[in-house]
């Protein structure tokens, strides 16, 4: 199998035994999307919190995820993502929940979510947005999972990797549009990914340019087309995450 094969036959798993929980009160924040129409003059940052992966193996297992985020948050993120995949990513609902308790800016809750029970539980945990990523959905499985977040006044970022994929998130009306440079089948990353796909944006949504960042310079290349971009392993090796992802927030 495929590393997306995998992970997804992990999920449908966990998912199943996972409870439905009822609906609690939505943690305060700003909208990410109308932070970055707000702030254009510079690449706006997602910073992850990423104790390992399935391609890198262990990066940070012994991270304090607080204290991370405390530092991404004082550098200028506009929002804090978390890898809360228990199997792959080595993370958890409790290091999301343990974030958004600590941190005044949005969270995103980064999972492979095939199911309205992870949404109910990502809000319950202070998440405020939410990733659906195309690839391993159908498009129906989309449409329903999408329309459901909404409903629960949860902000999406639709995550896609070629045209077509790129197509759909744009016909769906969404308003977060992040082109993920890993392809999540082999793990192979290339930023030109992104470089291609900008020619294809036409919605008014804000796109963010996600994976493979590690200097000012790769920023750089994407900076004119995209709103921000997400960068996880590159800051979460560094000794100091703070200045590291403040040399990120480069001009547009």
């Amino acid at each position: 199998m495929t590393f997306l094969e995998e992970i997804l036959a992990q999920k449908a798993v966990e998912v199943a035994a996972m409870p439905r929980e009822k609906i609690g009160e939505k943690r305060k924040t700003y909208s990410f999307y109308e932070f970055l129409k707000a702030n254009t003059t510079a690449m706006q940052l997602i910073a992850e919190v990423k104790r390992a992966s399935p391609s890198k193996g262990e990066i940070n297992m012994g991270v304090d995820p607080v204290a991370q985020a405390k530092s991404y948050q004082a550098a200028g993120a506009g929002m804090i993502s978390v890898l809360t995949d228990p199997v792959f990513f080595k993370g958890s609902i409790e290091d999301l929940r343990e974030v958004a308790r600590n941190v005044e800016i949005p969270v995103l809750c980064k999972d492979f979510i095939i199911s309205e029970k992870q949404l109910i539980r990502a809000r319950n945990a202070g998440a405020t947005v939410v990733l659906l990523i195309i690839s391993a959905l159908t498009e129906e499985e989309l449409e329903t999972l999408f329309e459901q977040a909404v409903a629960l006044d949860l902000e999406v970022l639709v995550e896609v990797h070629d045209q077509a994929e790129l197509a759909i998130a744009q016909k769906l009306g969404a308003k977060l549009i992040g082109v993920n440079n890993r392809n999540l089948h082999t793990f192979e990353v290339d930023i030109a990914v992104s470089e291609t796909l900008a020619g294809d944006f036409f919605t008014d949504a804000c796109f963010i340019s996600e994976s493979g960042f590690r200097t000012a310079e790769d920023v750089a290349r994407v900076s004119q087309k995209y709103n921000a971009v997400l960068v996880g392993e590159a800051l979460m090796r560094e000794e100091t995450p703070e200045v590291a992802a403040k040399s990120l927030k480069v001009k547009r």
